[in-house]
């Protein structure tokens, strides 16, 4: 029993403190209006993927050939308050690639020389925040006149950040409900005493 105790807080302890790295891996392809992604444990591991389009009623994510989730645009902004839920959760490297057209042209040597100077200058202003950060970026010009996109982004946390996530989400949860209880009473309160 004692042995069970010292094993379950030796890994328990292991969890909580070990880094879990999430590497998310997208392509887009703006000519074909789609964004291949995955998204993975260590690298190895993969949790799930697929690709994502943009339409007239919302951003279609389709996990499947069978399956497929449409995003309305009116509900980005409630999402996004929604997935706050910590900053334990640290961005660890963002590395890209663009390619664009115009190779030979003088159009298209401009337009990659202000690419690469926009994400240089993006760049340097988050190593200055984020000095353990790695940000890498470039741009190849080739004979299409397509825009393409590389993505590779690695986030970084523990399961201490991922429990405080949870644990904060519950509370807020538990607190909206009572809330609305509250609310509900006091509405019936105010009903009954108008009737008396």
């Amino acid at each position: 029993m004692g042995e069970l105790l010292v094993f379950s807080l030796f890994f328990g302890t292991f969890f909580f403190l070990l880094p879990i790295f999430v590497y998310a891996d997208a392509y887009v392809d703006v000519k074909e209006n789609k964004c291949w992604f995955a998204l993975s444990l260590y690298k190895f591991f993969k949790v799930f993927g697929g690709y994502l389009q943009i339409t007239k009623d919302g951003i279609a994510f389709h996990l499947s050939e069978k399956k497929a989730v449409i995003l309305p645009y009116q509900q980005m902004a409630p999402m996004r308050k929604k997935f706050e839920v910590t900053k334990g959760f640290q961005l660890y490297r963002f590395h890209q690639i663009i390619e664009t057209g115009g190779e030979g042209r003088p159009a298209g040597v401009v337009m990659a020389a202000m690419l690469r100077s926009l994400a240089s200058a993006v760049g340097s202003v988050m190593t200055s925040l984020h000095p353990f950060l790695s940000i890498k970026s470039g741009v190849l010009l080739t004979e299409r006149t397509d825009l393409k996109l590389t993505v590779q982004a690695v986030t970084i946390f523990n399961g201490l950040i991922l429990s405080v996530a949870f644990g904060k989400k519950i509370l807020e949860a538990i607190i909206n409900w009572i809330r609305k209880q509250r609310s509900t009473a006091l509405w019936k309160r105010r009903r009954s005493s108008s009737r008396a």
